[in-house]
């Protein structure tokens, strides 16, 4: 047999590859695009204070161990489609301002990846799942908290105080602060004062947060004609305010350690980063009224850093045989 017979022979015997069934490239863009109205970035934020207050929740109770995970994964779940709710809700209620500021210029409903249509059948889709998930598979109280953070984000912060009011973000915030709520409630099945201390750290950290950030994109709000603080107050004002916020965050933070029994890993990790948030905040206030870049960037890194190594501690703390 010839070489070639034998090649043409090899080739009957031999299966053949099944078809190889590939995403098509615009059904994947389409995909990012759906996610990053969501905001992804900030739902971890959001998260990152959930699980340690349920575990603390947890031992606040005087049970010993963890929360249940199934507990944990549910309320992570419903609180992801939540926030993602929430957040693309906004990007449709925005989509006229985000097209005038190049931060927000990329975002899929300036681009055109999705319909303004399809976002908000989206983002209402999410939001009533991620009630509904809470309602049956939580408790009640943590789904009426999670209807809550969602309109008042939507409605309250979005729709009515962003463009109205320069303290926006300062009473917008609140909806950043459910989370705690939510994991609290989900755990006890009711709301203490320790729930209430870390709502106040959540709710004074956002401004020291947010203004920072605004004050680097002054010129996008002020294109937008929306009244970030940073944009109709001059610089040294927005900087005194964050220096008080900062101020108010770090006593709230101190707050939680008796309210909440805890030990010496939480107390002394909310006054070491709570020493140095201080001292970054005091640092942008003094370079404003020396006339030099405030590098309000620093800050704004600066301050995730603080609340991720803070609710870290909540974490730890209880797990730690290091009470008063």
């Amino acid at each position: 047999m010839s070489i070639i017979a034998r090649q043409n022979t090899t080739r009957t015997l031999l299966p053949s590859a099944p078809p190889v069934h590939r995403v098509r490239p615009g059904r994947l863009v389409t995909l990012r695009a759906f996610v990053a109205l969501t905001k992804p970035r900030i739902i971890e934020l959001l998260l990152v204070t959930t699980v340690p207050t349920m575990i603390l929740a947890h031992r606040f109770s005087g049970r010993q161990g963890l929360p249940s995970l199934g507990l944990v994964v549910i309320t992570l779940l419903g609180g992801t489609l939540a926030a993602g709710g929430a957040n693309t809700l906004n990007c449709y209620l925005d989509r006229d301002i985000d097209a005038l500021m190049r931060r927000t210029a990329h975002r899929p409903l300036v681009s055109g990846a999705v319909t303004p249509r399809a976002a908000l059948g989206f983002g209402i889709g999410l939001s009533v799942s991620s009630t509904a998930l809470m309602a049956l598979m939580v408790n009640n109280l943590s789904a009426v908290l999670t209807a809550i953070a969602i309109g008042y984000y939507v409605i309250g912060y979005t729709w009515l105080l962003k463009r109205r009011t320069p303290t926006n973000i300062v009473w917008g915030g609140a909806a950043g602060c459910m989370p705690v709520l939510i994991g609290w409630s989900a755990v006890t099945g009711s709301l203490s004062w320790v729930a209430a201390a870390l709502f106040a750290v959540i709710f004074f950290w956002t401004p020291p947060h947010y203004w920072p950030l605004a004050l680097r994109f002054r010129e996008d709000y002020a294109a937008a004609a929306v009244p970030m603080l940073p944009v109709v107050a001059q610089p040294a004002v927005v900087a005194a305010r964050t220096v008080v916020y900062s101020w108010l965050m770090v006593a709230s933070s101190l707050a939680v350690w008796p309210l909440g029994r805890m030990g010496l890993l939480y107390g002394l990790s909310a006054l070491a980063v709570g020493g140095w948030f201080l001292l970054e905040a005091h640092r942008l206030q003094r370079r404003v009224h020396c006339g030099q870049d405030p590098q309000p960037m620093r800050l704004f890194h600066g301050s995730i850093s603080y609340l991720s190594v803070l609710f870290l501690a909540l974490a730890l703390d209880p797990l730690l045989p290091l009470g008063w």
